[in-house]
């Protein structure tokens, strides 16, 4: 295949041009990271990470349904037993999405008080990245993906963070992709993967931000929108074998 033909193929689908072949039905799993016991982050007024990340997924899980993807929803009820049996039940799919809302080092946090609670808060960083392994099987599907999940949501206005670049090499920078090798989700699996950080819940404004329903439904609109383009332009080949 002419090495421009997947960039030019994904921005025709990125953009709403006609695609340049007809794929099948797509397949993804949507991950809601982190578990009840093990909430993850705890936002600015004292939410916990994983009930974030349920509502974007859940989001994102509709916005793909309406596109005509197969979707395959990991950890619901935030009971799941470990990080490797996330990819595990997934299945036989074309791509793994985890689903993640971003904090800060305990070093940059401020105290607050919330309702009569005291909490901590940090409103220097904002904005969305993604994340990929080099060590998963399928890299370059994997960063196809990323790049076009981070390419329609900065075209749509949604504006992404540095703040990641501290830690985690870029894959991307101009569409805020990381590279983050040792990922259990990312690694441990024989799927094309990646984790995406919503945004920064430590960040008061952002956190608001994030539970209004209707921007979080446009950023799973534009999340799905990415995932689709990028699954036309390397379909599944008949018989359901990933190529």
């Amino acid at each position: 295949m002419n090495a421009l033909l997947p960039t030019l193929a994904l921005a025709a689908a990125l953009w709403g041009a006609p695609a340049l072949c007809a794929a099948p039905v797509p397949r993804v799993a949507v991950d809601i990271g982190h578990t009840q016991a093990a909430g993850g982050a705890t936002s600015a007024r004292g939410r916990a990470e994983f009930e974030f990340n349920r509502d974007l997924a859940h989001d994102l899980v509709d916005a793909l349904h309406a596109r005509g993807a197969v979707v395959t929803l990991i950890n619901d009820d935030g009971l799941i037993p470990s990080l490797a049996a996330r990819p595990e039940a997934a299945g036989e799919v074309d791509l793994f999405v985890s689903i993640h809302h971003d904090s800060v080092s305990e070093s940059e946090l401020e105290p607050w008080t919330w309702n009569g609670e005291p909490q901590t808060y940090s409103d220097v960083w904002q904005g969305h990245s993604l994340f990929v392994s080099r060590d998963n099987p399928d890299l370059p599907r994997s960063l196809l993906c990323a790049r076009s999940i981070g390419a329609r949501l900065q075209h749509m206005g949604f504006v992404p963070t540095d703040k990641n670049a501290r830690r985690r090499p870029w894959a991307d920078q101009q569409l805020a992709v990381h590279y983050y090798d040792n990922l259990v989700v990312l690694y441990r699996t024989a799927l094309p993967a990646l984790l995406f950080e919503a945004g920064v819940i430590k960040n008061r404004d952002e956190e608001l931000a994030l539970t209004d329903p209707a921007r979080r439904a446009r950023m799973a609109d534009g999340i799905a929108t990415g995932i689709m383009a990028c699954l036309s332009v390397a379909p599944r080949e008949e018989g359901g074998e990933r190529p």
